[in-house]
Order: C-alpha cells, then structure tokens, then sequence
C-alpha cells in the first residue's frame, strides 16, 4: 500500500509542476461548452425574406403581416419575380414567397437559397409553419423536454462525451509515453512492483482531476446554460464516472502502442475525435447514417454515453431506460483495461 501511495504521490507531483497543463485540461472543456451552449445554435434568425404577390388581397396582406412581426424573418419588401431571382443569385436575399391567387384560392410558393443547406430547410419550415396560420384549422403543437428548443440542450451531453474521451485518454497517453521517453518507466518496470499497481498508481490522480471536470462541467450546465436539474443527476455522475474510466483505460492503451508523445497525441486526437464527432450522434442522428456505419458506431464508447446523457439530463426519466447503454459501456470499460493490463505485461 506504501508504493501504491508514492506512485501516486509521484504522478500528483507531476501535475502539479506542469500546471500549465492542468489549466489547460480545464479550461479548454470551459470554453467548449460555453462556445457550444451559446455561441453555436441550430436556430435560424432573421431569415431575409422577399414576397413576389400576383394579386393582392386581405389574406394577402394579413399572412405579409405576419412575416413583419415574427422575429424569425426580416421581410426585405415586395418585389416582382425577375428582381426576386436576381436578389436571391447576389445573396441578398434567404428566401422568396411567391403568392398567387387562383379561382378565389391562395397558393404559395417557396424559393429559397440552399448553399447553405441548414439554413434554407429551417427557414422552408419556418415559412410553411406561418403560412399555415391562414388554415381554419390551427395546429396546436406541444413540444416535450425542451419546450424551448434551446440548442445547450443537444450539446451539452456531446460536448461532454468528446471532452471526457479526448482529454482522459490524451492525458494518460502522453503520461505515460514520456516517462517510457526518459526511461522512468523502465526503472518501474524492472522494479518488484506489479505491473497493475503501476497502472493504478498512473490513473488515479487522472482520475481525480477528471472528477474535478466532471463537477466544473456538471455546475455550468445546470446553472449558466440553465438544464433542467432533477434527482437524475446522481446518476449522471456516475455513469459519468464509469466512462471516464473507460477512457483513461483507452488512454492506457494507446500508451501501449505508441513509443513517441507525438504519435500518442496524434493518436489519441485524431482516432477518437472524428469518430466521435461524426459517428456519436453528437450532432448528426445515429439514425439517418448508413447501415454500416450505424454498425461502425456501435464502436463508438460515446454514442452509448452521450444517448444515456440525454435520456437522464434532457429526458428526466428513470434509471432503467439506460441499462442497455450502461451495460454495454461497463463491457467496453471490462474489455479495453484487460487489453491494456495485457499488453503492459508483454511489454514488461
């Protein structure tokens, strides 16, 4: 037990000399959650909007009032259809509302910009959604779990699945490379201590500076972003907590892999950041990808986590909706320490 705590005396000194690198750990995962909840929305506002009308009328003149008064859209004015094309090809305009009337009857058209794609199916949406007032028969709509659709609410739980994987395994990596660099490692591999206490010894303190992640992140999600806090957060921590040790065990692994700082960075950045970012469902839907790549992420540690982290924090509902993604975290986090102990002992 005394080695056990001079290992880890010895890591926590390491920390501690380099501090540059503990603010760095801790303000980067900062400013990307602050960046994502605030800066990066998926909302649409102020759409520029050009109305072409063949025939003006009072259904006409109350659905351009609408578009005046709703916030979403900035109703450039009315102008005929050759000037709306030529104001749509400079970019100066979003979208046109082409409105006709036919034996009595208003029909509408939409005309929008699609290079940039995001844009024009949201604001296509917008326009259908107030066009459609003119109907008799209004569509109530009720929107669960975020009924402001606020955007913090889709990347908080995959910012937090891209930090932890990202900074738990670079950290442990790198760790562990440069002591293999300057043959510290070596000294504690011919030393009588067992090979598992060493690879304890080198997660623990990663560990306890990953809690101190964990409760930063955890705080300004629930106070500055402003997410729903419920009892579910308990288990948020937790399950938090099972995959951070998943990826400092990833971390342990890449450290087995590699012999140069370098090759671990690159490795622990690259490997997991784009897979994580394209694969998770952090920002693009499981769903709508491919067969196979729907397979490829089931590899994937976060798309378990991140979709566990929206049923507990955005969802609100009970811990038995996530034993399928808890489980198969706890298998993963089984399966990569046994490789990573393994092959620190082939290496000794």
């Amino acid at each position: 037990m005394s080695i056990f705590r001079s290992l880890i005396r010895k890591e926590v000194l390491h920390l501690l000399r380099d501090p540059r690198t503990v603010t760095v750990v801790l303000v980067m995962p900062v400013v990307l959650l602050l960046l994502f909840g605030f800066a990066i929305s998926t909302e649409v506002n102020g759409v520029r909007l050009l109305a072409v009308v063949g025939q003006h009328t009072d259904e006409t003149h109350r659905l351009l009032e609408r578009f005046r008064s709703n916030p979403c859209f900035t109703l450039e004015g009315i102008v005929a259809p050759h000037e709306a094309d030529d104001l749509l090809r400079q970019g100066k305009a979003d979208a046109v509302l082409v409105l006709r009337t036919d034996g009595g009857q208003l029909t509408h058209q939409v005309i929008t910009d699609a290079s940039n794609t995001n844009l024009a199916q949201t604001a296509t949406a917008y326009i259908e959604s107030v066009a459609s007032g003119e109907s008799s028969s209004p569509i109530v709509l009720h929107t669960l779990y975020n009924p402001q659709l606020k955007s913090a609410y889709q990347f908080v739980p995959g910012i937090m699945g891209m930090i932890f994987i990202l900074i738990c395994s670079m950290m442990t990596s790198v760790s562990i490379v440069s002591e293999r660099e300057s043959s510290t490692m070596d000294l504690l591999l011919v030393s009588p201590v067992r090979p598992r206490t060493i690879i304890l010894g080198k997660l623990v303190p990663y560990f306890l500076l990953s809690c101190l992640l964990l409760g930063l992140m955890l705080t300004l999600s629930y106070t500055v972003l402003g997410l729903p806090f419920s009892p579910s957060a308990l288990h948020v921590v937790w399950l938090s907590l099972l995959y951070i040790i998943l990826a400092l065990g990833l971390g342990m692994l890449v450290s087995t892999l590699v012999s140069t700082q370098v090759a671990a960075l690159l490795v622990s950045g690259m490997l997991f950041m784009v897979p994580v970012i394209m694969l998770s469902g952090m920002i693009f839907p499981v769903e709508n990808m491919p067969v196979a790549l729907q397979g490829v992420s089931c590899l994937i540690p976060a798309r378990w986590y991140i979709s566990a982290l929206r049923v507990l924090m955005i969802q609100q509902l009970p811990v038995r909706h996530i034993l399928p993604q808890t489980a198969v975290l706890a298998l993963m986090t089984l399966v990569v320490l046994t490789l990573a102990a393994k092959k620190f002992n082939l290496r000794k």
